[in-house]
């Protein structure tokens, strides 16, 4: 079994919801003024529109569910709308595995995008690290693009 990125189930959205929240809220630790996150970080209800519109992911290691991704795909172009790894999981090399099993679900992707909060260390550094380039930014992001 060990580390598989899959496709979410509705049965799946409220474990994914915890693990945003607690994801999101340990930005705190690095930057962020307040536990927040994306619109729609905290809803079941989100991640369960997700996960019926085909754009959620969950990151299982062991049949666990350690992490999650929003996706959306247009034409040859990937948006990672987020990806989010439990806190207590941080550092050990989820996230790496993740975005490049994201990028191997898309072999045709030509363009994958993101974007991430300027004061947030830990991303910028991580999708640097993954061979994104900063396209622009923004008073409260910065835009990432990788092509192939």
């Amino acid at each position: 079994m060990g580390l598989e990125l899959l496709q979410a189930s509705t049965a799946d959205a409220l474990t994914i919801t915890g693990i945003s929240r607690r994801s999101f809220h340990s930005d705190v630790e690095i930057g962020s003024k307040e536990k927040t996150g994306p619109p729609g970080y905290m809803s079941v209800q989100f991640y369960t529109k997700m996960a019926r519109s085909n754009h959620l992911f969950k990151l299982v290691d062991d049949g666990l569910i350690v992490g999650g991704a929003v996706l959306f795909l247009d034409n040859e172009k990937l948006n990672i709308s987020r990806i989010f790894i439990s806190p207590e999981n941080h550092r050990k090399g989820y996230g790496v595995f993740m975005m490049q099993e994201i990028e191997a679900l898309y072999p045709l992707v030509k363009e994958f995008t993101l974007d991430t909060p300027i004061w947030n260390i830990r991303t910028n550094s991580f999708y640097t690290k993954m061979g994104y380039t900063e396209v622009r930014r923004d008073n409260d992001f910065i835009y990432y693009s990788k092509q192939r």
